[in-house]
């Protein structure tokens, strides 16, 4: 869709602080953030405008599958795209903006120390 781009993504959790540590871990820069008197909660804005935030999980808003695709660099991580899993089980693909891998070709799964790849 021409002229799209991602606003907003909202991930909630019962683990915030492990949600935070794992995201911060792969660049994004949090600050905690309450609105009016809604939940506290981490937001981190991207490149082009858009926010991730990191929300406690309620009774009405529970944790949910999510697949989640950041184009990152710096991560500490070796070169090329690595498929991850966030501390609720979430897919977490993430690379610099040239490591697309070629059809048919499964990225290499890698994890920081302490996260659990996903299994291809």
């Amino acid at each position: 869709m021409p002229g799209a781009r991602v606003d907003s993504i909202v991930v909630y959790t019962t683990r915030v602080e492990a949600c935070r540590e794992f995201y911060a871990g792969l660049g994004l820069e949090f600050t905690r953030e309450r609105h009016g008197k809604g939940h506290e909660h981490y937001a981190a804005v991207l490149d082009g405008g858009g926010v991730f935030e990191i929300y406690p999980a309620t009774p009405a808003r529970v944790t949910g599958a999510l697949r989640i695709g950041l184009v990152v660099e710096g991560t500490g991580l070796p070169p090329g795209r690595r498929t991850l899993r966030d501390p609720d089980g979430r897919t977490v693909v993430v690379g610099p903006p040239e490591a697309v891998a070629p059809e048919g070709v499964a990225p290499e799964v890698v994890a920081p120390e302490g996260v659990t790849p996903e299994a291809r």
